[in-house]
């Protein structure tokens, strides 16, 4: 009787190993991969264009008569420049150089007074904070631009200039793709005093010096190139 009862247990017991082989074994989901953050780190050259507007004020000397007006028109040019990215907080060196339309006539007292821009350019230091592919950021550095000043009264004259200052403000840049991004940016420059001497139209020993700044706002295109190594974020 009990040979009866071992017999079908021992064949059930041999069988079961071969009943569990056969069914489907499910392993844990992995988890994702983590996403890597957008870096702003590395090379990169770009375009812009925009607007400015300058303050010329002038002061003729020795007879003390001073006035000011602005010289307006657009600006453009072409920027090349490095980040490098730590967590939220990229810093950075960018150089431009850009041609202009500001220039401006006017005529007080009988004298025409000329001013004009044609070119100027900056190296300026950035440093700003990210979130992720915004970058919130401030520049301030030198900045350098030539002038073309003129007289018309009894007689004419004009002069060139170039002058070196200083620029500051800030802007915004987004990043499109990982290579292309855009930019809207504000800056004010303070480009000091020129000097000129004019006997032909105030008379002799006569001098007018003029005191230039500038107000510009720009918008613009930059390419950051791979090859010079975006290093990607672990976190913020």
């Amino acid at each position: 009787m009990i040979r009866r009862f071992l017999l079908p247990l021992s064949g059930f017991a041999a069988l079961t190993p071969a009943l569990a082989a056969d069914i489907p074994y499910q392993q844990p989901p992995q988890p994702a991969a983590a996403v890597p953050l957008f870096s702003w780190t590395g090379v990169y050259l770009g375009g812009q264009i925009g607007y400015g507007w300058g303050g010329d004020t002038l002061t003729v000397y020795p007879y003390g008569f001073g006035t000011n007006f602005v010289p307006n028109g657009v600006i453009g040019g072409a920027h090349a420049g490095y980040n490098y990215q730590i967590n939220q907080i990229v810093a950075g060196l960018e150089g431009d150089v850009e041609g202009t339309g500001i220039s401006r006539n006017y005529n007080p007292g009988g004298v025409l007074y000329g001013t004009e821009i044609p070119v100027q350019g900056s190296i300026r230091g950035r440093l700003g904070v990210a979130f992720d592919r915004a970058l919130i950021y401030a520049t301030g550095g030198a900045e350098f631009a030539g002038f073309n000043t003129s007289y018309t009264g009894f007689g004419y004259e004009q002069f060139s200039h170039t002058l070196a200052g200083w620029t500051v403000g800030g802007g915004i840049e987004y990043a499109v793709t990982n290579n292309w991004s855009i930019r809207a940016e504000y800056r004010y420059a303070d480009f000091g005093h020129l000097t000129d001497y004019t006997p032909f139209v105030f008379g002799p020993a006569s001098t007018v010096t003029h005191h230039e700044t500038e107000n510009a706002v720009r918008v613009g295109f930059s390419y950051k190139f791979d090859a010079f190594g975006a290093a990607p974020l672990a976190s913020y």
